[in-house]
C-alpha cells in the first residue's frame, strides 16, 4: 500500500487507499450518513474526532487530515475499502430489479459507522427527509459537539505558526480553518454522555421536535450503563435488534439501520418508505403487499447480504427511479 504522508512539510497528512469498484459519491450520499459535504471534486466530513477530506482517484481514494496520522485503519474500516464487493454482489438475486440497481449504483459500499453516532442520527431521522436530517444533525454538532483539529503547527511544535488544509469552496474566500463561524464540520458528533447532560429544551433548540425526548432518553440509558452498545456486536441478529428496540424511539426500522450501518449485520434489512415503494413497484407491481409481508419476502429473497442489496435498491429508487 502506498502512503503519502506530508506531515514533514505541512500540517496535513494524506494517504492513498487503493481500492477498485468504489463509488465514493454514491456511498456518502446514499442516506447512510448525514454529515458529509461535497466541495468540488472532494468530500469533507468528520470521522470520530478527525476532520477528513476524501477525493476519488483512479483505483483509489485520497484521504487528507489536518494533523498527522500514523495508523489509518480507522478510515479503512469506516469506508470498508478492504471488503470484496464482487463477492457480496454475487449473493444478490439474479433478477431484473436487482441487476438494474447494481448496474446503476455499482461501487456503492455500506459504511461501518460509530454505533452511537449512527443510532442517534437515525433516532433523529424519524419521519424526516434526508436534507432535513442533515440540518438537524448539523445543528446538534454545532451546538454540542467537541471541536476537532483543523490545523496543526507548521514546522514543529512551539513555532506558533499554523497551516490549514486548503478546501475548495463555492465561496472563494473560504478555507479550512478560516473565518467560517460555527461550521458543523468543525465539530465531532456529541457523545451520549454530553447529550445525557442536556435538557429536552436544549435539544429542541436544534429543531428536532418530538425526537428530542427520544434522543435524550436513549443517551441517558447509554450514559448510565443500562445499554452497552459494544455488547450489541456480540449478539445474534435477532437478539441485537431486540436490545436496540428497548431504547426509546427505536423501532424495527431504526434498529435494522444501526445493525447494518454500524455493526456490520449485512442481513439486517431496514424497510422505510423508499424500500417499501421499491419492493412494491419492482417486485409486486400488480398487487398491494403489506409491510410485514414485504419484510418476510426480503430475507430469503435477497440472501445473506440482504441489507447490502437493500442499500442498492434504496439508492436506485431514490436517485434513478423517482
Amino acid at each position: 500500500m502506498r502512503i503519502a504522508d506530508s506531515s514533514s512539510s505541512s500540517s496535513s497528512s494524506s494517504i492513498i487507499l487503493p481500492v477498485r469498484d468504489y463509488d465514493l459519491a454514491a456511498t456518502l450520499d446514499s442516506g447512510q450518513v448525514f454529515r458529509w459535504q461535497r466541495i468540488g471534486n472532494s468530500w469533507i466530513g468528520v470521522v470520530g474526532k478527525k476532520f477528513v477530506r476524501l477525493t476519488q482517484i483512479e483505483n483509489g481514494i485520497r484521504a487528507e487530515t489536518a494533523a498527522p496520522i500514523k495508523n489509518w485503519q480507522w478510515l479503512r474500516d469506516f469506508l470498508q475499502t478492504e471488503i470484496d464487493l464482487a463477492e457480496i454482489l454475487k449473493t444478490f438475486p439474479d433478477d431484473a430489479p436487482m441487476n438494474n440497481a447494481v448496474a446503476a449504483c455499482r461501487g456503492l459500499r455500506v459504511l461501518r459507522q460509530d454505533p452511537w453516532e449512527c443510532l442517534a442520527s437515525f433516532i433523529l431521522s424519524s419521519t424526516k427527509q434526508i436534507v432535513q436530517i442533515r440540518q438537524i444533525v448539523s445543528q446538534l454538532c454545532e451546538c454540542f459537539g467537541q471541536s476537532v483539529t483543523l490545523s496543526s503547527p507548521k514546522g514543529g511544535e512551539g513555532r506558533g505558526e499554523e497551516a490549514s488544509i486548503q478546501i475548495p469552496s463555492p465561496q472563494p474566500s473560504s478555507r479550512l480553518g478560516g473565518a467560517r463561524e460555527k461550521n458543523s464540520l468543525c465539530f465531532a458528533f456529541p457523545s451520549a454522555e454530553k447529550i445525557a447532560s442536556l435538557t429536552e429544551s436544549q435539544l429542541r433548540g436544534c429543531k428536532m421536535g418530538f425526537r428530542a425526548p427520544n434522543l435524550l432518553a436513549a443517551a441517558r440509558q447509554i450514559a448510565d450503563g443500562k445499554m452497552d452498545l459494544e455488547k450489541i456486536r456480540e449478539l445474534p441478529l435477532a437478539e441485537a435488534r431486540h436490545e436496540l428496540m428497548k431504547l426509546r424511539g427505536v423501532g424495527e426500522k431504526i434498529a435494522n439501520c444501526v445493525l447494518l450501518f454500524a455493526y456490520g449485520f449485512d442481513s439486517a434489512f431496514p424497510v422505510d418508505v423508499w424500500i417499501e415503494r421499491a419492493l412494491q413497484q419492482l417486485y409486486f407491481p400488480r398487487r398491494r403487499v403489506s409491510e410485514k409481508k414485504l419484510r418476510h419476502f426480503a430475507a430469503p429473497h435477497f440472501g445473506p447480504h440482504a441489507g447490502y442489496a437493500q442499500q442498492y435498491l434504496f439508492h436506485y429508487m431514490r436517485t434513478k427511479l423517482k
